[in-house]
């Protein structure tokens, strides 16, 4: 068994190190440069119009009238629910360990323009979705690339390879295994509480809430997500606001590292700007998911018709996750001093050790052990809702329990996997994004003129007064 596992720790971690650099790299910021031309750069200004249409969806007595299974806010936390998970601890950490302190830039980079690839992510999702016999709507990456793009052979292909990758993501990588591992590697060095126990605990947390559905887990989502995020938000602001007058070096730290060659930079042991970009651009989009398509599965059941609305919401998703959360850890990390080269330290315990020099051993520590518990159990149950779409795509309805439950088992074997061999969730959770991101982002492409048709119309109406409500009739 241990010689199964070394093998297949070597053969991830060979492609892992090769499928970003340069192909998914590349396609990545294409593809979301030419988003933001296609739009005019939405992101930066429409951002004010995106916070406000966020606001608004959590009106629910204004959306009930509208169609659809959840509201454009329960979508965005659903997605948010998958994406602010132990990527936003323990990938930030590795990001910086792996490519050194310029990582963080590149996670920036990649948020800024990964914001327009998620508007059309979340914007297509809507478009292309389809209303199912039972009444629900089911949508994502894998309709719009079957039914938008014109050639309807490479439609089909690209769809089905979505489809295949977005269920290897959310069964064997980041999307379950690494986080139950996450959880149950920080209650044991925390309370010494065993894997195998967390493991059965949070298969039994998890099948409670995904047995019930997109609904469910929707309404989960919004009551946990908004408090998770802002107990992490006010300790890493009172962490920054205590470093206060180093913040100006941590950020010279940051773009010299990100941009040079140099071989010690702020007591970081020598990074290549391509570590920096190759780990920042992987981490960041493991992190926010922008390019990957999976936003676009719970748009798709969001109330509304009008998909550019729904797009601005979900580009929110990329704002909070990389430019909020992910800075908050690497600004304590940084602050901390502790560089990874000297201490050993990487992942989730690089981050706990930051915390705890900037709020105490005790303090610290919780703070970080309680983030993990809750991001990893919400991006479990986001993502077990990606995966089930896949698995409904290709195999129809009746697939879906049969993958909820494989879903759990997965969440428990995730949770017992220790050691060295550890790496192989991780190096599946970068595979899995690699090969979700490729196929999407040829056919967000193939559709960017479709998107820019949509967000023109959408916003002439909007200057106008046109709209009577933002989210459609």
């Amino acid at each position: 068994m241990t010689g199964s596992l070394d093998l297949l720790l070597h053969y991830t971690t060979l492609i892992a190190d090769h499928i970003w650099w340069p192909v998914v790299i590349l396609l990545l910021a294409g593809t979301g440069i030419y988003i933001s031309f296609q739009t005019r750069f939405i992101q930066i200004r429409r951002l004010g119009l995106a916070i406000r249409l966020m606001f608004k969806s959590r009106d629910k007595a204004e959306m009930e009238k509208r169609t659809g299974d959840i509201t454009p806010f329960q979508a965005l936390m659903t997605a948010l629910a998958a994406t602010v998970g132990n990527g936003n601890i323990a990938g930030v950490a590795t990001a910086i360990a792996s490519g050194g302190p310029g990582a963080p830039f590149w996670m920036w980079m990649t948020a800024v323009f990964g914001m327009a690839t998620k508007y059309a992510e979340g914007m297509l999702g809507l478009n292309y979705r389809i209303k199912n016999t039972d009444g629900s709507f089911s949508g994502g990456a894998m309709y719009y690339l079957r039914d938008g793009i014109r050639w309807k052979g490479l439609g089909k292909f690209l769809a089905f390879w979505f489809s295949i990758a977005v269920i290897l993501m959310a069964t064997f990588g980041s999307g379950n295994m690494a986080q139950s591992n996450s959880i149950a590697l920080a209650l044991n060095s925390d309370f010494g509480i065993p894997f195998i126990w967390t493991g059965i605990g949070l298969a039994i947390l998890v099948s409670l809430v995904i047995i019930g559905g997109v609904k469910r887990i929707a309404i989960v989502a919004e009551r946990l997500v908004p408090g998770m995020i802002l107990l992490y938000m006010v300790s890493g602001i009172f962490v920054v606001l205590t470093n206060v007058r180093i913040i100006p070096d941590i950020l010279m730290v940051v773009l010299r590292s990100a941009l040079t060659n140099e071989a010690i930079v702020g007591g970081f042991l020598g990074h290549t700007v391509k570590e920096a970009i190759r780990y920042g651009v992987a981490r960041g989009t493991l992190s926010n998911e922008s390019g990957i398509g999976s936003c676009s599965i719970p748009a798709a059941a969001a109330k509304g018709n009008e998909s550019a609305a729904q797009g601005l919401v979900a580009m929110m998703g990329t704002f909070i996750d990389t430019i909020i959360v992910c800075s908050m850890t690497t600004f304590v990390i940084l602050a901390s001093n502790l560089h990874p080269h000297t201490t050993g330290l990487t992942s989730t315990e690089l981050t706990k050790s930051a915390f705890a020099v900037g709020l105490g051993t005790g303090l610290g520590g919780w703070v970080v052990s309680l983030s993990s518990l809750l991001f990893g159990y919400t991006t479990l149950i986001g993502w077990s809702y990606y995966g089930e779409q896949g698995a409904r795509y290709l195999w129809g309805i009746r697939s879906v329990f049969p993958y909820r439950y494989a879903f759990c088992l997965f969440v428990f074997f995730g949770a017992v996997l220790q050691g060295r061999h550890l790496q192989i969730v991780w190096n599946m959770g970068d595979i899995g994004n690699a090969l979700m991101a490729i196929p999407n982002l040829v056919g967000l492409v193939l559709l960017g003129k479709k998107v820019q048709q949509l967000t023109k119309d959408y916003l002439r109406r909007w200057d106008k007064g046109a709209i009577a409500s933002p989210f459609g009739d």
